[in-house]
Parts: structure tokens; sequence; C-alpha cells
């Protein structure tokens, strides 16, 4: 097994491209396709979370996404892992997002930002700072005043990280998502639409921006001048996920944005496994397609401490484990999906 992988690190080590350069470029939508630097391009990204990594480990997983015929990662930005005390922001060590992204430009992968300021992701709050409830009478997710304050003052601490990684400043970040799968949370157009506007301001008019979510609620809160994608996982029927965007959008490049390739655990229940089969059939169906995807998780990981969410209500605690049944499990070992998801790719 030792052998195998140092195989496929040296693989991923070896392999150069253009991204390397470090040149300007761009990342747009065409017709029915994005396009990279005006060329037709799929997306093809693996999920992976850096606070669930340890940094030493970082290259290495990602040179493990790109030895299965990945040519980006997308990650999440969790506010409550920077700001852990209000107004002191940490993106140092484990927390150094920037130089995760800079490990994957180094590797060749484009890099999907999801910088919330929700995320959900089985994680502590979503992502928000426990001491956002010192307050006792704020809105969360919504245009509450101090909670706007505060994310718009996180953002900007964010973009002083990774605008200079756009790939419009011959960075890896391609994509960028405005808040995560609301309509499964509620209705509120003014809300994603201040959260767009920050954004913008942030890293420019340049910088696609998308949204996310379920194909039973994307319309809800669907901004014109964003991308719309899709999650599902595992099983789904992709030409019923993606009618009625090819109803709305006929031109619109199609990508499922979390496409699961497992679930998370819960205390006291079972671990949850997906078939291997069932998850790349359907990647194999999308890249026939041209449909571009997230492998959501291909890596999961640890969620260290107590930075592990629940469900509510009911309340049902996550484990610390977020394996996730991924190709390449919590330890950063390959698995038999891994095998197959290689061989279809």
């Amino acid at each position: 097994m030792k052998k195998i992988l140092s195989i496929l690190t040296l693989c991923a080590m070896i392999c150069t491209t253009a991204l390397a350069d470090s040149k300007p470029g761009t990342f747009t939508i065409g017709d029915k396709t994005f396009l990279l630097n005006g060329q037709p391009f799929v997306v093809k990204a693996a999920e992976v979370h850096y606070p669930r990594i340890p940094r030493p480990y970082w290259e290495h997983r990602i040179q493990m996404c790109k030895s299965l015929g990945m040519n980006a990662v997308c990650i999440y930005i969790f506010w409550n892992i920077h700001e852990q005390q209000e107004g002191q922001f940490n993106f140092t060590d484990n927390n150094d997002v920037a130089e995760f992204c800079r490990i994957a430009q180094k590797n060749g992968m484009y890099v999907i930002v999801r910088p919330g300021p929700y995320v959900c992701a089985e994680w502590e709050m979503g992502g928000l700072p426990w001491w956002l409830l010192k307050k006792k009478d704020i809105k969360l997710r919504e245009r509450d005043p101090y909670f706007m304050e505060r994310v718009k003052l996180f953002e900007e601490k964010v973009g002083e990280q990774l605008k200079p990684l756009t790939i419009q400043n011959g960075g890896p970040i391609i994509m960028m998502q405005v808040e995560n799968e609301y309509g499964s949370y509620g209705e509120d157009k003014p809300y994603v639409s201040e959260i767009r506007d920050c954004l913008r301001g942030i890293y420019g008019k340049e910088l696609e921006l998308f949204q996310c979510d379920w194909s039973s609620n994307f319309e809800k809160n669907g901004l014109n001048d964003l991308t719309w994608t899709m999650n599902f996982g595992t099983g789904a029927n992709i030409d019923n996920q993606f009618r009625r965007l090819g109803e709305l959008r006929p031109n619109a490049p199609k990508m499922c944005s979390e496409f699961w390739s497992g679930w998370f655990d819960k205390w006291g229940a079972r671990h949850e496994t997906r078939p291997a089969k069932d998850m790349v059939d359907g990647m194999d169906e999308m890249l026939s397609k041209g449909i571009s995807f997230s492998l959501y998780m291909t890596h999961g990981g640890t969620s260290f401490g107590h930075w592990a969410g629940a469900n509510s209500p009911g309340f049902a605690p996550d484990v610390t484990s977020y394996d996730y049944d991924a190709p390449i499990n919590e330890w950063g070992l390959v698995t038999p999906k891994f095998w197959e998801l290689r061989k279809m790719m």
C-alpha cells in the first residue's frame, strides 16, 4: 500500500500544467459550459476541508485528489475557527487558507471557495462563531445589522488572504459561493443579495460567483446574475435534478456543487456507507453529459476537538470522524471507492 501511495504522490508532483505559471487568467460562463481562459472547461472538483486535515498532510491529500483525475479542490471557510474570539482573527498554522490554496496551485489544481458565512458541513454551529449569541436579540442569517456588520468584517479579513489568489490575479481561485443552501433554511433574497454584494465588493466583478441548493429549493433565493448549481447524492436521477434548471436557463452550464460520496455519522448510529458503483456511475454520467461536479467528500478527515456539529430538533450530535465513506478515508488511505473512481476518471 505504501508503495502505491508513493507512486500516486510522485505522479501528482511531476505533473505540470499552465496553472503553475501564476499568469492572470479568466474563468467565465459560456454557452452551456464554463470557459477557462476562453476554452470549454468541465470542473472536476474534490471537496476537502483544510481544518479537518493536519497541515503537514495538506499537500499529500491534494496530490491524492489530483491522482484521482480531479482538476480542482473545493473548500469551505469556517468562520468560527478563524475568529474564535470576537475581533481576534487567525489565519496561521492550520488556519492558513491562503497557503492551502498556494499548495493546490503548486500541484496544478484550481480552487473553489465557499466562504459562508454559514456553511453547514456538520461543523459546530454551521461555521458561525459562538460569540454572536451573546447578543440576545440577534437574528442569524438575516439582515440583522450586527450580524451583517460582523459578516462583512470577517469576509474582508478572508479577502485579505484570498483576493491575491484569484485567477484574475494569477492565482488558482476560479469560483466563489454565495451563502450555502439558503433555500433549505428560508427565503430572503435581500439577505442573499447583500452577501453577494459584499463578496463582489471585496473580489471585484470578474470573479465568478455562484449559489448552490437542492433542486427542490433553488428557485426561492435564486439571483439572476449568479450561476446556479445543484446539490444531490449518489443514486439520484441526474436528469431530474437538472430538469427545472434547464427549463429556466437552457444555455447555462450545469454543475453539481455537492455530489455526496457517502454521508456523515451520528453518535450511537452505524457508520454510513454508499455503494461505490452508484457514485462512479453518477459521475460517469455527468462527465458524459459535460456536467461539472464537486465530489463531497473526496476526503473528509476529522472534526478535531469539539468542532463536530449536531442536528436539531431532536439533538443528534455528529462524531469526530468525518470519514464520510469517501474515496480517501479519514486518515488519508485509499479505499475500494478510490480505485473504482480512478479507473473511470
